[in-house]
């Protein structure tokens, strides 16, 4: 099983080893989005150069949404079977892979390489919550926080920076693509350490243990932190994929647009710190679902309402604090609602593949009710019914209670930690 409490890895048992262990969790976070939200702000510019569709370009965010939905269950899987930290790494060496060769100057290498990036960040989006959640249990809101905002600050700088890099240093859209492979070699390189201090693979998975994972897909509030999970992840991609280009509509310039997504993924910046911490200090979290919907309603609706180009900024905020908050909040369901490593892994899993199956349908579907009628106002009315969604999965969701029964020794040693 996903290693249980009592073996926690003796890395952490220094300052240099959990120094180490830290910064390989926030360069691993700092590559889940940027790889992604680098996309939007030159959409325009990779549809005329290579002669793609808008809803083919929406295919750009969705092809990793669906390596996310189909992977995720897979990946507790393969780090019971290898180690959560050799998993890790060789996530990072696919994503440095994709990202190499999405920036050739080929369609078919584009696509190949997003699907690649998309099957990398699926092993980590899976396994790192549960790697904090087995290294730190007695922080895990604090970790949560530090990796949100890790992940939330590279994908607005990545927003915020295409367009200088495409058209300012004249690399083209590929280089401004391309260029995120640094970040990945240097997160290979930071990584190496922890393969040496790497827990032993666990034993294949029993039929009890499969009785157990299966009780998780039964479970209704297992279900709906998949679907709050899945909204809110639908809302993230379908902001960076086509904001810039809604508010180029509306007369923006292209890098002021690329610039107003880097503002709502930096106003995300605080609530994905804070709601985490929030979050693991209540026993029941509707409240804060509540807030993070009401975020979504009041941001959308200004958008939809109103083309006043002073307010734009505001709807843009809202819209970014509550990504960052829902994400957050998303997040610590899988360790509040779960009592072991085990099952937080299993939970996570599960959430990822169904939310992400559902968040996929986002761009591609935005973009083609666009070309379909012409205009955003139908898209942005479809936002405003998922997040009365959002609110409801989140009532559900945030009220007190475990998803299922967990495995009895990892359950009592998650308790004697706390």
């Amino acid at each position: 099983m996903i290693p249980a409490q009592d073996a926690v890895n003796s890395r952490v048992q220094t300052r240099t080893g959990l120094s180490l262990l830290i910064l390989g969790i926030v360069l691993i976070a700092a590559n889940l989005r940027a790889p992604l939200t680098a996309v939007g702000p030159i959409i325009g510019e990779i549809r005329g150069e290579t002669g793609i569709s808008n809803t083919w370009a929406g295919m750009m965010t969705t092809l990793p949404l669906l390596a996310f939905a189909l992977l995720s269950p897979l990946s507790p899987r393969i780090a019971r079977r290898q180690g959560m930290e050799h998993t890790l790494f060789a996530g990072l060496i696919v994503l440095l892979a994709g990202i190499l060769l999405r920036s050739v100057s080929s369609v078919t290498a584009l696509f190949a390489g997003t699907a690649l990036i998309g099957v990398a960040i699926a092993i980590s989006n899976v396994l790192v919550p549960a790697l904090i959640k087995r290294e730190f249990p007695n922080n895990v809101g604090t970790m949560t926080g530090i990796y949100s905002v890790s992940m939330n600050l590279c994908a607005a700088i990545a927003s915020g920076v295409s367009i200088p890099i495409s058209q300012g240093l004249g690399l083209g859209w590929r280089g401004a693509l391309g260029s995120w492979a640094l970040l990945a070699i240097v997160s290979v390189a930071a990584w190496l350490p922890m393969l040496r201090s790497r827990q032993r693979p666990q034993a294949v998975q029993t039929s009890a243990d499969a009785k157990k994972s299966d009780s998780l897909w039964r479970s209704p509030l297992a279900w709906q932190i998949t679907l709050f999970m899945g909204l809110q992840s639908l809302f993230f991609y379908v902001n960076i994929s086509w904001f810039p280009a809604i508010l180029q509509d509306r007369g923006m310039s292209a890098v002021s647009a690329g610039w107003m997504i880097s503002i709502m993924q930096f106003a995300s910046l605080p609530a994905t710190f804070f709601m985490p911490i929030l979050a693991g200090r209540r026993s029941d979290q509707r409240g804060l679902a509540v807030g993070v919907a009401s975020l979504f309603l009041v941001g959308y609706l200004g958008l939809l309402v109103t083309d006043t180009a002073w307010l734009v900024p505001l709807w843009v905020v809202l819209v970014g604090v509550g990504a960052g908050s829902g994400f957050g909040l998303a997040v610590m369901f899988f360790a509040l609602r779960t009592k072991s490593v085990r099952q937080s892994a299993e939970m996570s899993g599960m959430a990822q593949s169904f939310g992400y199956l559902l968040a996929a349908v986002g761009p591609t579907l935005f973009g083609f009710i666009h070309d379909a009628t012409g205009g955003w106002t139908l898209p942005l009315i479809l936002l405003l019914i998922a997040a009365v969604g959002l609110l409801l999965a989140g009532l559900k969701a945030g009220k007190y209670g475990y998803v299922a029964a967990s495995d009895s020794k990892e359950a009592a040693a998650a308790k004697g930690n706390h």
